[in-house]
């Protein structure tokens, strides 16, 4: 979809430039004196062929037509005497004073046309250079488990904008019924991650330590501990970012965002595990 909006914005930017440049120069052309298209059309219809003789050849007749497009036969002119100089003419001036003008007009309007088209395809192109929107080697899965105990339960990575948790062993078959290829790798590893934004209206959801869930404080949205809803207006799961594991550490792809698991689902059996610090605005 971002590809399609790119090269409609670069073909509306051609096709407008286009047409102001052809616009200024039928005008400049009106405004210098010159016939227009159909006068010149019809004078042409209008011309005669210049008449043949008998016998004659195959370069005569070419010779006729091409009399005949410049008008007919060529009359020897007498050399012009040379044209005192003459300052130009004030009117002119302006007249060109007004092309510039006219000009500068239409190269700003196209310069800043321009601008926004390449800031539309700098904000669709995909981000190569890490950060949200790519590929995150986020580290080691045991080192990342460590900053989940550190967090009592949560590890936060901002520069992915999510959330990772550990994924328990005993729920992997039930997991497998629920949940992608992407998903699993990571989750088969003991983790998961999932994206920080609230799929009710998109508020960043925080981690309760006493639930040990994820409550959104806008709207009472409840999640555990792997993102499955369990309270509130979400109409499903927390999104979640495809994963990958090579040599025992975790890269996570925030360009991919799978859609969170439906409601009802329960891999893992997490109920509240203490207060709640936001209280939930609707059932399991």
């Amino acid at each position: 979809m971002g590809t399609v909006i790119v090269i409609a914005v670069l073909v509306l930017v051609a096709f407008a430039g286009l047409l102001i440049v052809s616009t200024m120069r039928r005008r400049e052309s009106i405004a210098a004196g010159q016939l227009a298209r159909e006068t010149r059309s019809r004078d042409r219809k209008g011309r005669k062929a210049a008449a043949l003789k008998e016998g004659s050849t195959g370069r005569d007749v070419e010779a006729a037509a091409v009399l005949a497009r410049k008008g007919g036969d060529l009359v020897p002119v007498a050399p012009a005497p040379v044209t005192p100089f003459v300052e130009p003419d004030p009117e002119e001036v302006g007249v060109m004073r007004r092309q510039f003008l006219n000009r500068s007009i239409i190269g700003g309007f196209l310069l800043g046309l321009g601008g926004f088209g390449a800031s539309v395809l700098a904000f669709l192109w995909p981000n190569s250079s890490g950060g949200f929107g790519s590929k995150i080697a986020v580290g080691k899965i045991a080192d990342i488990k460590l900053a989940i105990q550190q967090g009592n339960g949560f590890a936060y990575y901002p520069e992915g904008r999510m959330w990772v948790t550990e994924y328990p062993s005993n729920a992997l078959e039930k997991a497998k019924k629920v949940y992608s290829a992407p998903e699993l790798t990571g989750m088969e590893a003991g983790v998961i991650a999932l994206y920080q934004k609230c799929v009710h209206l998109g508020c960043r959801v925080p981690a309760c330590l006493t639930s040990q869930w994820f409550e959104c404080g806008c709207h009472g949205s409840q999640y555990n501990q792997v993102g499955e809803k369990k309270g509130g207006p979400a109409p499903r799961g927390l999104d979640r970012f495809a994963m990958e594991v090579s040599g025992g550490s975790l890269t996570v792809n925030t360009g991919q965002i799978i859609q969170g698991p439906p409601i009802g689902t329960n891999t893992t059996g997490q109920e509240a595990e203490g207060p709640h610090c936001v209280s939930g605005s609707g059932g399991h």
